[in-house]
């Protein structure tokens, strides 16, 4: 290398080592929709598997129907080789399989994030390892906190709908907000 500056510039799988504190409330990266996610990002990961969050992130909440844009993404993800698997805190796993079906992925339900265990569950039946995976979804809490919990990359998205469950609106959304902005200010994303 000409450049000693380059040496330190962190490669893309650098940049997902270990958090702690705060830090592992910040995700990898932040998209306002799951279709900013480009094929060769994902690649450059090293990531052959997606855990989904479902609710306000793939289909609104508690809804089965998803967008043709987010379908043809997910789609196209699956056509070019990509493990998906839904991963849903939902005790009551009828809606995810449903939704699991129609796409042709797998599915995880009562998953608790951020426990790790649900993660770890997706990895196995996806056959990846932390280093293979990311996880996209909605929320800080839960999805991001876990996915960092579990060493996977860790994909923010905007919610697609204001429509949430009342606990996540009025307790989860407002500190969430803070952190982002801090995580912006400090130039982590």
């Amino acid at each position: 290398m000409d450049n000693p500056a380059e040496a330190n510039e962190p490669t893309p799988l650098m940049a997902r080592r270990k958090k702690s504190g705060l830090s592992m409330l910040c995700p990898h990266r932040m998209v306002e929709s799951i279709t900013e996610i480009t094929l060769d990002e994902l690649r450059e990961q090293g990531v052959t598997g997606v855990i989904l969050d479902l609710d306000n992130t793939i289909v609104l909440w508690r809804k089965e129907e998803m967008t043709s844009e987010i379908s043809d993404w997910l789609n196209l993800l699956l056509t070019e080789g990509f493990q998906l698997c839904i991963l849903s805190n939902s005790p009551i796993g009828e809606r995810s399989k449903r939704i699991a079906e129609k796409l042709g992925c797998h599915y995880v339900h009562d998953a608790r994030k951020p426990r790790r265990k649900g993660f770890h569950k997706a990895m196995e039946i996806m056959a990846t390892v932390p280093e293979t995976t990311a996880i996209v979804g909605d929320q800080m809490f839960t999805d991001v906190l876990g996915g960092n919990r579990t060493g996977v990359f860790t994909i923010m998205v905007k919610p697609i709908h204001k429509r949430e469950f009342p606990y996540t609106r009025f307790i989860s959304r407002p500190p969430e907000r803070l952190l982002l902005r801090m995580f912006r200010r400090q130039g982590h994303l």
